[in-house]
């Protein structure tokens, strides 16, 4: 990012000015609200809060809107939710005129769409691009959240509103010899948006996870030679791609807000096909067939969401990735190769499922090698490429597609302190706590959209953003029409939901795997499971109870006293 620069002479003597005062900081710009992100979090916080009549300033530290689908530009970058469901339900008139071309889009339609919803209601003029928040400290005084900027902006606002989002802090790995490599270094999370050539060059991609996943065989038809470098074997489904069906689309249009309703039944947000309680209501011959015409079809989180059982029965999850296993032997040709790629240290969909187009089919081309790591980790990077137990492997290009400090890592990045400077890092030292995943106690007025211990990345997240926006903007509604200035959640409360998310996870088979949904990908970050895996209307149901209790579990208070409200 390039200092702001102007046009005074750089070289002239300064004037000397022995009576000058002691240079004043400036005063902040004071808002009603500030918002942390313009991804489809941020966007939609904006649009709310302007509606509610609050002055509003949002930061974002890419040059346009987007947030993970401005950064996501690497090559095969697809949402691996259905492009019907992944959308904005706040508005019938935008429901209705965006066309999807296809049935999973790519990150530069995805992105059209945010940049659309940006225009549409006229979303930019509150945001400063190329703007990072360095700082947020609460003020007890004025009940007031002071902002700086690494532009030197000074901003309080009462209401803190962080759009960060769950899975945007990326991951870089610390590997022997990196600075050393002579080649170019990239990672599918912060991908050049003028594009890479990879032509005919020696391509190494770290990685195997969603994003790796989709970039893989994007790749290999470029590139001279892939060399995939896994470390943990991933369960993919295929994503059954293509346009999307004209009578599905036509049913759904017809009566776009009774569909976002029925998704909002479902566990994740999506319309899922559901099949049975437990894998064992099917006979063994009637089970195979349902995961085959699943398979086929693909989409809609894989194979494992046929059967409720798959995430709390390892016997009925065995069947689902027993079937999985087999489609990889039967897809790869060379049996050693197969056996690499079949996952057999997790249950199946206890890391994130992973939705492909030819991933597995992928490793059958002349030019695509696999490293498994188990067997030859990396020692070393070295200035021509990556050192292996026993050779070094010559490289052009590196790749990491290395994930994120997921949940708690866009938040920490920043020098977040609430009551009495107390550091949200310091609040967090043992894992992170929040009340309903929205709010931190001993950090009010500060909300967290899709925050840790949320529903956030286990649903279909526009669902939990768009949920979350909601209770946001009428718990802000119900506190200025009764003059409170002030909302912090009570450690007890937060205490009991942090424990409640993790007994929910634990009576699952989620924490039987190392993953980022425990934290496990991150050196020193305490395991804790990261979010609320209960369902969406079981979540949604408690904040309702929440408010219909009088925001039970929180405190509120004014400034002055203020006249009762019936």
């Amino acid at each position: 990012m390039e200092p702001d620069t102007d046009t005074h002479d750089t070289h002239a003597e300064p004037r000397a000015e022995p009576h000058a005062e002691p240079h004043a900081e400036p005063e902040p710009m004071v808002v009603d609200a500030v918002v942390v992100g313009a991804g489809f979090a941020g966007l939609y916080a904006i649009h709310k809060l302007r509606s509610l009549g609050l002055t509003v300033q949002a930061f974002e530290a890419a040059p346009e809107v987007g947030g993970t689908w401005w950064w996501n530009c690497y090559p095969g970058a697809r949402c691996d939710v259905e492009s019907l469901d992944y959308c904005y339900a706040f508005d019938e008139d935008l429901m209705r005129e965006w066309k999807w071309s296809e049935r999973f889009p790519t990150q530069a339609e995805v992105l059209r769409y945010a940049q659309n919803v940006a225009d549409r209601f006229d979303l930019r003029r509150h945001i400063r691009f190329e703007t990072t928040v360095t700082a947020a400290h609460w003020d007890e005084q004025s009940r007031r959240w002071a902002f700086d900027t690494d532009r030197g902006q000074r901003v309080a606002a009462r209401w803190f509103v962080s759009a960060v989002g769950a899975i945007s802090a990326p991951n870089l790995p610390g590997i022997e010899g990196l600075d050393t490599f002579e080649g170019q270094v990239l990672m599918t999370s912060r991908w050049p948006h003028e594009g890479v050539e990879l032509e005919g060059k020696r391509v190494a991609v770290i990685g195997t996870g969603s994003s790796g996943i989709q970039a893989i065989p994007v790749i290999a038809q470029v590139a001279g030679h892939l060399t995939v470098f896994q470390r943990t074997a991933n369960f993919s489904c295929p994503a059954g791609n293509g346009p999307i069906d004209p009578e599905r689309e036509a049913t759904v249009r017809a009566d776009y807000p009774g569909y976002r309703r029925a998704c909002l039944k479902n566990g994740a947000g999506t319309p899922t096909l559901l099949l049975s309680q437990s894998a064992f209501d099917l006979g063994e011959a009637e089970r195979l067939a349902a995961y085959e015409a699943k398979w086929a079809r693909g989409g809609a989180g894989g194979v494992p969401a046929l059967f409720a059982d798959t995430r709390t029965s390892l016997e009925a999850n065995q069947t689902a990735a027993d079937f999985v296993r087999g489609k990889i032997r039967e897809i790869v040709a060379d049996p050693e190769v197969a056996e690499s790629l079949c996952p057999k240290d997790h249950p199946i969909a206890t890391k994130r499922i992973c939705l492909d187009t030819d991933y597995y089919a992928t490793y059958n081309r002349p030019n695509v090698t696999l490293v498994d790591l188990r067997k030859t980790p990396i020692e070393r990077i070295t200035p021509a490429g990556i050192a292996t137990a026993g050779r070094e492997l010559p490289q052009d290009v590196i790749i990491f597609a290395t994930g994120f400090d997921a949940l708690t890592g866009a938040l920490l990045r920043m020098d977040i302190r609430g009551v009495g400077g107390r550091s949200l890092a310091e609040a967090w030292e043992d894992g992170p706590q929040t009340y309903l995943g929205l709010m931190v106690a001993g950090f009010p007025n500060m909300f967290t959209i899709t925050g840790p211990l949320s529903p956030s990345v286990l649903i279909n997240v526009m669902v939990a953003i768009s949920h979350h926006v909601e209770w946001i903007g009428d718990c802000v509604s119900h506190m200025t029409e009764r003059g409170f200035d002030r909302i912090d959640a009570t450690p007890d409360a937060q205490a009991e939901w942090t424990a409640e998310v993790q007994r929910i996870a634990d009576g699952t088979l989620f924490p039987l795997a190392n993953s980022w949904y425990n934290g496990d990908n991150i050196p020193g970050k305490p395991r804790r499971f990261l979010a609320y895996i209960g369902g969406f209307p079981a979540y949604a149901g408690r904040c309702e109870q929440v408010v219909a209790a009088g925001y039970e579990g929180f405190e509120l208070s004014a400034s002055h006293p203020v006249a009762a409200v019936d």
